[in-house]
């Protein structure tokens, strides 16, 4: 089992930047695919959560949701096992609980993540 930290979240205005860390085990490095997805408020239970970005083992293969490209930017810092979501330009609809999720391979699905954090609360007001 893989234990991912989420930090960062908090409530901005509108037009804020933020930027959320992703802290794995020490000495856990570049060993996985690293990404973020979200959860709206009041999303059903069932529901997938949405993906945001992904970023590959040494930061190659970066991609992002449709909803967040050019206004986030993933990236990772492998000797502190610590991936980052720099948010820009935030939006009352980016407000989320964000789950960093770690796997093995470059993916959009949640289904292919194989460790979750717990997430981190984000709340954009207008």
């Amino acid at each position: 089992q893989v234990q991912l930290v989420e930090s960062g979240g908090r409530s901005v205005q509108a037009g804020d930047s933020l930027r959320l860390s992703c802290t794995a085990p020490e000495g856990t490095g570049n060993k996985y695919v690293m990404a973020w997805f979200r959860k709206a408020p009041g999303q059903a239970p069932g529901r997938d959560p949405e993906f945001v970005a992904v970023i590959g083992w040494n930061g190659e293969n970066i991609y992002y949701g449709q909803s967040v490209q050019g206004r986030f930017v993933v990236s990772r810092d492998n000797p502190r096992s610590t991936v980052y979501l720099q948010m820009n330009s935030l939006k009352p609809e980016d407000t989320a609980v964000y789950l960093c999720a770690a796997g093995g391979r470059i993916t959009l699905g949640p289904g292919d993540m194989n460790y979750w954090g717990k997430g981190t609360l984000v709340t954009v007001s207008s």
